[in-house]
């Protein structure tokens, strides 16, 4: 008997963590969403009209920096849209006080490997999107950020 009681407890306390796992596994993958949590509610994508999207976006023409390895030099123009119209006319206040920048800082801090490509234009376009968002007055949000010219040269 006390030969086999090692093996006894081996053996309870590999059924124990399997039990565990298959639980914590169940959960994970059918884990029913809770309609009233708004993190997990659909997300509703409105489609704005031609006249709609031009009413709310604002523009940022010919930026230019130099990155942060020096011997290049980008010229950005940007689209900003925002939420609403007065919000629109809020940001556009703010876009050479503020705005500018943040865009300044983030582009100063960026190499040339890292604008490479459109993955490199997409975490400029995010970055900026999350660095932007907290300027604007309460309730009032930027939706999107898009590159519309981008032209970088070596000097």
């Amino acid at each position: 008997m006390k030969k086999m009681l090692p093996w006894l407890v081996t053996t309870l306390l590999a059924i124990t963590l399997i039990a565990i796992v298959s639980i914590i596994m169940y959960k994970s993958f059918f884990n029913d969403s809770d309609p009233a949590d708004p993190e997990k509610a659909p997300v509703t994508v409105k489609h704005l009209s031609a006249d709609e999207l031009v009413s709310v976006t604002s523009e940022l023409k010919d930026f230019k920096r130099n990155l942060k390895d020096s011997d290049y030099v980008v010229v950005l123009s940007f689209a900003f849209q925002l939420d609403s119209k007065k919000t629109k006319e809020e940001f556009d206040k703010l876009l050479e006080i503020e705005v500018k920048p943040i865009i300044n800082r983030t582009v100063a801090d960026l190499t040339a490997a890292e604008l490479n490509g459109s993955q490199g234009e997409d975490m400029l376009e995010s970055k900026l999107l999350n660095l932007i968002n907290p300027i604007l007055p309460e309730g009032k949000k930027l939706v999107k950020v898009e590159i519309t010219n981008f032209i970088m040269q070596q000097l």
